[in-house]
């Protein structure tokens, strides 16, 4: 029993070390450092093909990973959803920038208790304010297309998206929250954002009635945002999301007017 245990793990560990190797290719180590005594790990996947003499401008997709992923080896954030973003179809039909910054072990991207049936939204936490902070560099040095950044995430980083987007609505141009919650006294703040949130029915870490209330709020608010719950999925509920090229084309066709 214990060989088998043991043969799974390193059947497991050995399948997310290759799939964070294969995203590791594509993304630029980096690290930003806006003042004295404060930084922020990321990765940076360039579009395909893009050269710093053009004039093309190029999406820009944020991810917030979850809370697995927290550290300061700044590759662990690439272990869930990047491979699906760096793989060759994708970057050929849906060239763009993607960032992926790692949240500081202890940090949270929102600080509340996921466990909760509902939070009221905290003062921004430092990494997502750093976060912010970092999409505003990379708009002036690299040619993004500023009507054309979306941002999702997973878990932890699905709170941290819906946070972002409540905060500042008026950046993104859509946002694809993922197994996430959010304070749905301000869902009237993104009733013109185009959102598609995503959860398990069976998710035993974050309660999917989270998505379904924060959803109902939007929709009550007049907003029309898009749900797809997942029968008999537990917290996993972004390998589906992620690999579906439904939700590429969906993510990659909005645009701010």
């Amino acid at each position: 029993m214990r060989l088998l245990i043991g043969a799974t793990l390193f059947l497991v560990m050995t399948c997310m070390n290759r799939t964070t190797a294969l995203s590791q290719d594509h993304f630029e180590e980096r690290v930003f450092s806006p003042r004295a005594g404060e930084q922020l790990k990321y990765r940076l996947m360039l579009p395909k093909a893009y050269s710093p003499t053009g004039t093309e401008e190029y999406p820009l997709v944020l991810f917030l990973h979850g809370a697995g992923e927290r550290g300061d080896d700044n590759l662990k954030q690439l272990v869930h959803g990047m491979k699906d973003f760096s793989k060759e179809e994708n970057r050929q039909k849906y060239p763009c920038f993607v960032i992926a910054p790692q949240c500081p072990e202890g940090r949270r991207w929102v600080e509340v208790d996921w466990t909760l049936d509902a939070h009221t939204q905290p003062a921004e936490s430092i990494p997502l304010a750093l976060t912010r902070e970092l999409i505003e560099q990379l708009r002036s040095r690299l040619r993004v297309d500023s009507k054309r950044i979306y941002v999702t995430g997973l878990s932890m980083g699905g709170f941290g998206t819906w946070d972002l987007v409540t905060r500042t609505p008026d950046l993104f141009a859509a946002a694809a929250p993922i197994c996430g919650g959010a304070d749905e006294a301000l869902a009237g703040r993104v009733t013109k954002l185009p959102i598609w949130a995503f959860h398990g029915d069976k998710d035993s870490v974050v309660k999917v009635e989270r998505s379904r209330r924060m959803i109902e709020a939007i929709q009550k608010a007049g907003g029309m945002p898009k749900y797809t719950e997942y029968p008999e999925v537990n917290h996993d509920s972004w390998t589906r999301t992620y690999a579906d090229p439904k939700f590429m084309e969906w993510l990659f066709a909005q645009k701010r007017p």
